[in-house]
């Protein structure tokens, strides 16, 4: 199973949804990218995944392809919908409000949120998967 995270600028949510799943899902993989991805990683969502003991510090912004669109099997859009690509049937919508500018206790707000909804992500996967096993 291959996940996409995407948002605009590719430099806090979807980051932090990408290095999320990564450290909890076993048999799957994430990766993130955006529609205009910035020049760097918000320094903010580094430090406060870090203080989570996720390290974020070489990830880089992504620019979103119509390739990589094909490639993963589940595309979650992080309250971008009017400006993320949408494919019937393998897209999701998490309207997750963007930090930036709100200070750091936003931040900390956004990644426990975009934590419990990647563990229901993972757990909803688990179901699927065993679900076609039997």
């Amino acid at each position: 199973m291959k996940v996409l995270f995407v948002c605009v600028e590719n430099s806090c949510r979807s980051q932090m949804a990408e290095a999320w799943f990564n450290a909890l899902a076993m048999k799957a993989v994430a990766s993130s990218a955006g529609t205009k991805p910035a020049d760097d990683i918000d320094p903010l969502a580094v430090k406060v995944m870090e203080e989570v003991g996720i390290s974020m510090k070489n990830q880089k912004p992504k620019a979103l392809t119509p390739e990589m669109v094909k490639e993963f099997d589940l595309i979650v859009t992080m309250g971008c919908i009017d400006s993320c690509p949408y494919s019937p049937g393998k897209t999701i919508e998490w309207n997750i409000e963007d930090p930036k500018g709100k200070g750091i206790e936003k931040y900390r707000e956004v990644r426990d949120t975009i934590k419990r909804e990647v563990e229901n992500l993972i757990r909803g996967l688990l179901l699927k998967c065993s679900k076609k096993e039997q």
